[in-house]
């Protein structure tokens, strides 16, 4: 989840921007994209996999303990995918974008070094987990696995400090352009962490509940009706329908301190070309030539939305120094990704509310309605959708500036060698662990259909001498 520059076509690039600036953030865009869709399963797949274990030891639960050892088994593969790509995104801060690390290595750096420690406990704890299944007394093995769950927050949340901190640095002392000073726990706890840390960790467990409840679903809809498939689908579904009003509440207040803070941000993301009061909302449209086109407008909500009344003025693309103001078609990128993101966000939120619809009416036309089983198979592509166009608002509206306020992106960026054989030699990699990954989940998902989804004998060494006693029972 590595973050250091932003995407941006080619055509967004000045005659005076460095040769490998398109390259390298290009290269960055991508395997950012690529990396972040692996997040929510290392933050939420893990806290899942720990409810159904719960679940199964307290209730003796057969099916959520068959779905908690499942679980735990994808979330081993995608954390070994993490692993790689993540070490790739570490060695693309120094390659790609040696001036940042030179100049503010000395503060970027410390949330790094805490993820770090939270990525080698995650890996230790993951292994015991694994490998506990058959070896460890159950209630042993159960908290065994809770580590796993604490330290992917940690982890995220040192990644999160360090992308806040490029938005809104602080907690460094800069003389004659040099950091000369720097106080950890302001850098790791910015005015931006705390906003931005539960906004990617909230999204974190809608994208894996959707995506855990889609893969379910798709077997209800094939006619896989049983109880097994019954739980892995609500597990998952009810975790993201629960999570998502919370987000939409985060991201409402996000938007309006982006909107105090990173005025050339929001400028980009309302798509407003000068400054004013009475702005309207627009949906869609282009900025071309300094003049909005094709777009829908709500008169004044911009305005109500930003500061609670008509009259609130909104600083425009004109109040940013020209030196420093995003281009076009980078403002445009901007709001159509939010404009998507919000989108999704209501959609999938209108399903959510068909959900908690069909639920009170009664519970077994979950099973028996297509069309809702239909609109939650795809709620997972739907929700890693907005996520992504989250964190394009977040990168490329940053732009020009790589630490704001104090590093441009183009005066980052490496100025030495040829950069497209190593984004060749990045997307051939990324590609082929994909790839890997997605033969290894096929494969484990025909096995497991193969092996059924009944119940199963409690899945612990120590016990299975005493197959009558019920997993409830076990301490």
């Amino acid at each position: 989840m590595t973050t250091a520059g932003s995407s941006a076509p080619l055509w967004t690039l000045a005659a005076a921007d460095p040769a490998n600036l398109f390259p390298a953030r290009e290269q960055m865009a991508f395997t950012l994209g690529f990396h972040i869709i692996l997040v929510p399963f290392g933050v939420a797949l893990t806290t899942l996999m720990l409810i159904a274990h719960y679940r199964g030891l307290r209730t003796g639960d057969t099916d959520a303990l068959l779905l908690a050892r499942r679980w735990s088994k994808v979330a081993a593969v995608l954390f070994a995918v993490g692993a790689v790509t993540g070490t790739v995104l570490s060695f693309e801060l120094g390659i790609l974008w040696p001036g940042l690390m030179r100049d503010y290595g000395s503060a970027f750096g410390f949330p790094f070094a805490v993820e770090g420690l939270f990525f080698f406990l995650e890996a230790i704890f993951v292994a015991i987990y694994i490998y506990g299944w058959d070896r460890m007394r159950p209630w042993a093995h159960f908290w065994s696995g809770a580590p796993v769950a604490l330290a992917s927050v940690g982890g995220t949340a040192s990644v999160v400090a360090a992308n806040a901190w490029m938005n809104q640095p602080g907690g460094i002392t800069v003389e004659h352009g040099k950091v000369v000073a720097v106080r950890p726990a302001e850098v790791f706890f910015n005015d931006a962490f705390w906003l931005e840390f539960w906004h990617m960790f909230i999204a974190a467990y809608i994208v894996a509940g959707f995506m855990v409840a889609g893969v379910y679903a798709v077997g209800m809809l094939r006619g896989r009706r049983s109880r097994y498939h019954r739980t892995g689908f609500l597990t998952g579904f009810v975790t993201a329908a629960v999570a998502l009003p919370v987000q939409i509440l985060i991201g409402d207040t996000i938007a309006r301190q982006v909107f105090q803070d990173e005025p050339a941000k929001f400028a980009a993301i309302e798509l407003l070309p000068t400054t004013g009061d009475h702005i309207p909302e627009t949906l869609g449209g282009v900025l071309v030539d300094g003049e909005v086109r094709y777009g829908i407008k709500a008169p004044d909500l911009a305005s109500v939305l930003a500061g609670f009344k008509p009259s609130t003025t909104i600083k425009g693309l004109d109040a940013i120094p020209a030196a420093v103001r995003p281009k076009e078609a980078e403002a445009n990128l901007v709001h159509w990704a939010f404009d998507i993101m919000v989108g999704t966000s209501f959609l999938l939120l209108a399903v959510a509310l068909w959900f908690a619809w069909l639920w009170w009416r009664r519970r077994d036309t979950l099973s028996t309605s297509r069309w809702f089983l239909r609109s939650a198979a795809v709620c997972g592509v739907v929700a890693i959708v907005s996520m992504e166009c989250g964190w394009m608002v977040t990168e490329i509206g940053r732009q020009p500036w790589i630490v704001v306020g104090h590093l441009l992106t183009r005066d980052a960026v490496a100025t030495e060698g040829n950069l497209w054989p190593f984004f060749v030699g990045v997307l051939a990699l990324y590609l082929a662990v994909g790839a890997a990954a997605l033969w290894i989940l096929v494969s484990m998902k025909r096995r497991w259909q193969r092996q059924g989804d009944g119940a199963v004998a409690v899945p612990y060494g120590p016990e299975a001498a005493h197959p009558g006693r019920r997993a409830g029972g076990l301490n």
